[in-house]
C-alpha cells in the first residue's frame, strides 16, 4: 500500500533509436494505470517518463536516414510524446536527455563520483553490442556469440574508459536487499539480481571514446557517457538534482517511490542503478519491479521489441482502450506474454463486444422498457442487492491495482460483469417484465452496478468509463436521468 504524500512513478527512458512499440507502452500504460487509480482516490501522483535522445544505435541510425543524429533523436522522442498522447497516457513530466539541464547534471554527477574515486579511468576491451551501449563478458553472450538481450551481432571494442567501481557496491546491495525485502519484484525476478551480486560484481565502463554522440566528460571532452548511465541518471536530474546544492523540490520528488523496467534490462536497474545512488550519497526508490516482456506471433523477439506492432496502427482499428484492456488482461504483469492479432481479436469480440458492451446495452434495453423510472441518480436500499455485494469487491480491486496484480483486478472486474449478465439473461428478464415493479427495481439495481464497473475500469479504460458515465447522465428529469439510445461500446469486429 501506497504511503501518505506525493506518489512517484518512472519509467525507463526509451531509446530514440527505434519508433514506440508495445512493449515501450506497457512499461507507461502499467505506471498510466497506477496513476489513474491512485488519483481517483485522493492521492497526488508525479509520474515521469521520457526517452534517451543520445541512446547506443542512434546516431548509426541517424547517418543510414541521412539525418543529423540530434533531428533523428528529437523525431523519435516526439513520436514517443504523439503515442502517450493516443495512449491516453497522463504523464506530469517527459524527459529528452538532450535537455541542457540534463546534460550539465550528469557532467556533475561523473564528476563528483570521479572525485570520489568511485569513476576511475582505465582501459576497455571486449565484445560491445552497439545496441544496448554495453560491454559484456564473453560467458554472458549467447551461445551464438550473439548480443543477450538484442541477439545482434557484438563487436570487438578496445580503448580508454572511464570504469564505475560497481564491485565496491555489492555488500551493501545484498545488504539492502536483506533489509527490505520488498524493494526489487517480483520474487523470482529479485532472487536472480541477489543471486548475481552474489557472485561478485565487476567494474563497469561509464564512459569511453571513438564516441560523437553523446554528453562528454568535462574533465576529458574526448570522453563520451555512456548511454545508459545518462538514461538512469535521468530519474534524478529531472527531479531536480544538483551536485553541490540542495535543490528546491527535490526532496518532495525523491527517492521514487515506484520504479518500472522490463525483465531484460532489470540487471542495469536493479544493480547498476541502486550501486550508482549509493556511492552519490542518494536514498534508493522503495520499490524496483520489472514486468514481463511480449513476444509477436510466437517471434522471440525482445520484450522491449515489438517492433512489428505499432500502437497507433492497433488504436486505428479497436481504439486504445482495447489495447489498453488486452495487455494487462491477456498476461499478469510480470510474466512474459505473447500478443497476436487473432488473440486480440477474440478477446476483443468476447470480452468488450460481447460481455461490457453486451451489458450495457442490455441495461440500456432494459431502461426502454421502464422509461417512467428514468436512471436513478443514487442507489436505493432496497432495490440495490447486486450493488451492495459488488461493492465489496472495491477493496480487493484497489489492492490488486496497488500491487500491480493488474490481471488480478480485471479478473474480479469481469467476474463481476458475468454476474450481472446472468442477472440479464432472457429468462430473468421475463420474470421481471411479468412483475413491473420488480423490473423497475432491476433496472436501478444494474444501472447503479454499471456505474460501479465504470468507475473500477478507469484507471484501465478511461474513454470507455467516461463514455459509460456519460450515457447514464444525459438528461435528467424528476425520477432520475432518461434512457439513451446509444451506439455499441464496442462494436464487433469480423
Amino acid at each position: 500500500m501506497p504511503e501518505p504524500g506525493k506518489f512517484h512513478v518512472t519509467t525507463p527512458l526509451y531509446h530514440a533509436s527505434s519508433r514506440p512499440n508495445i512493449g515501450h507502452a506497457y512499461t507507461t500504460l502499467a505506471a498510466d494505470v497506477l496513476t489513474r487509480h491512485l488519483r481517483a482516490g485522493g492521492r497526488e501522483v508525479f509520474f515521469r517518463t521520457g526517452a534517451d535522445a543520445h541512446a547506443a544505435g542512434v546516431a548509426g541510425t541517424a547517418r543510414a536516414r541521412g539525418a543529423a543524429p540530434g533531428d533523428w533523436a528529437d523525431g523519435v522522442s516526439a513520436d514517443f510524446e504523439r503515442a502517450w498522447k493516443l495512449l491516453n497516457i497522463g504523464y506530469d513530466s517527459f524527459l529528452r536527455t538532450t535537455d541542457p539541464e540534463h546534460a550539465r547534471r550528469v557532467r556533475d554527477a561523473f564528476g563528483k563520483l570521479l572525485a570520489s574515486g568511485d569513476i576511475y579511468p582505465g582501459a576497455s576491451s571486449g565484445p560491445y553490442c552497439a545496441a544496448c551501449g554495453s560491454f559484456y563478458e564473453v560467458s554472458a553472450l549467447r551461445g551464438d556469440g550473439l548480443c543477450p538481450v538484442h541477439r545482434t551481432r557484438t563487436e570487438k571494442v578496445s580503448g580508454d574508459a572511464y570504469f564505475f567501481r560497481l564491485s565496491r557496491y555489492a555488500g551493501p546491495l545484498l545488504r539492502h536487499y536483506a533489509a527490505n525485502p520488498a524493494f526489487l519484484a517480483p520474487a523470482r525476478r529479485a532472487a536472480e539480481m541477489a543471486g548475481l551480486v552474489k557472485n561478485g560484481l565487476e567494474d563497469i565502463p561509464v564512459a569511453r571514446t571513438g564516441v560523437g554522440w553523446g554528453i562528454p566528460v568535462s574533465s576529458d571532452p574526448g570522453h563520451t557517457v555512456q548511454p545508459w548511465f545518462g538514461a538512469l541518471l535521468g530519474h534524478i536530474t529531472a527531479a531536480g538534482w544538483e551536485a553541490d546544492r540542495p535543490a528546491p523540490g527535490f526532496a518532495r520528488l525523491w527517492p521514487a517511490d515506484l520504479h518500472l523496467a522490463d525483465a531484460e534490462s532489470f540487471r542495469l536497474h536493479a544493480i547498476v542503478w541502486p550501486a550508482i545512488l549509493l556511492a552519490l550519497g542518494l536514498p534508493l526508490p522503495r520499490r524496483i519491479y520489472a514486468h514481463g516482456g511480449w513476444t509477436i506471433e510466437g517471434d522471440g523477439m525482445s520484450g522491449t521489441g515489438g517492433d512489428a506492432i505499432s500502437p497507433s496502427d492497433i488504436i486505428k482499428e479497436y481504439g486504445a482502450d482495447a489495447l489498453r484492456y488486452f495487455l494487462f488482461r491477456e498476461t499478469p504483469f510480470g510474466q512474459d506474454g505473447d500478443f497476436s492479432a487473432e488473440a486480440f481479436r477474440r478477446r476483443y469480440n468476447a470480452d468488450l463486444a460481447g460481455d461490457l458492451g453486451g451489458l450495457f446495452s442490455r441495461v440500456l434495453a432494459l431502461a426502454d422498457r421502464y422509461p417512467e423510472n428514468g436512471l436513478p441518480n443514487r442507489p436505493e436500499e432496497g432495490p440495490a442487492r447486486n450493488f451492495a455485494r459488488l461493492r465489496a469487491l472495491e477493496p480487493l480491486i484497489a489492492a490488486d491495482i496497488e500491487e500491480l496484480n493488474f490481471s488480478s483486478a480485471l479478473d474480479r472486474i469481469w467476474g463481476a460483469v458475468g454476474e450481472l449478465n446472468g442477472c440479464m439473461g432472457p429468462e430473468k428478464r421475463r420474470e421481471k417484465e411479468r412483475d413491473p415493479a420488480a423490473g423497475a427495481d432491476l433496472l436501478k439495481d444494474m444501472v447503479w452496478c454499471l456505474r460501479l464497473l465504470a468507475g473500477w475500469l478507469y484507471p484501465f479504460m478511461p474513454d470507455t468509463s467516461a463514455r459509460m458515465q456519460m450515457i447514464m447522465s444525459m438528461g435528467t428529469t424528476a425520477a432520475g436521468v432518461e434512457p439513451q439510445k446509444a451506439a455499441p461500446l464496442f462494436p464487433v469486429k469480423d
